[in-house]
């Protein structure tokens, strides 16, 4: 059986509660104790680099994809298994998710939310069956979710939109989740 990626989205900033960087911390060593790579942003900086250095502390694969003009504003951290710079963000979405087999949203701002809508769209579309998961700490993502309710609600997308998000609201149920979705 092959290695499992796992993409993560994650903001490039800590954010208000340190538990949204204890959380990434514990994915990232998460996603190691499972033997998965971390497919990521390839930033040093926030929720990323937390993610990213728990990861590789763990002994975890890291696969990091940064297009060039961020590589000095979220400081690329070059140290890492495999480090790909793109030419553009949109390039940078799609490498990653092309080698991951699964996605974990952690708490982030308008960059997660644009990788979040975009493998969303993707699956609602039918290009990828890969899993999709909220990873909802202290409810950061509660407004997230009633914002897909009421798109559903409103006639801008059926009812199945929502069965290709899970929301999860630790890391333990996360990793459990990826597990029963991976095997």
């Amino acid at each position: 059986m092959s290695q499992k990626s796992i993409c993560v989205y994650c903001g490039s900033r800590l954010g208000a509660d340190p538990a949204y960087a204890e959380a990434a911390h514990a994915l990232g060593a998460g996603l190691a104790s499972e033997r998965w790579r971390l497919v990521y942003g390839a930033g040093d900086v926030g929720l990323m680099g937390e993610t990213a250095r728990a990861a590789q502390a763990a002994g975890a694969d890291t696969f990091g994809v940064i297009p060039k003009h961020l590589l000095d504003w979220e400081v690329g951290k070059t140290d890492l298994t495999r480090f790909i710079v793109t030419e553009t963000m949109h390039e940078r979405k799609k490498v990653m998710l092309m080698n991951a087999d699964a996605v974990v949203v952690l708490p982030g701002g308008a960059g997660s939310l644009d990788e979040f809508f975009e493998v969303l769209t993707w699956r609602q579309l039918g290009l990828h069956e890969k899993p999709i998961l909220l990873l909802n700490v202290n409810g950061y993502w509660d407004p997230l979710e009633t914002l897909l309710q009421h798109v559903v609600d409103q006639g801008f997308a059926d009812a199945s939109l929502l069965g290709f998000v899970t929301s999860v609201g630790s890391v333990e149920d996360a990793l459990a989740a990826l597990r029963r979705a991976l095997s």
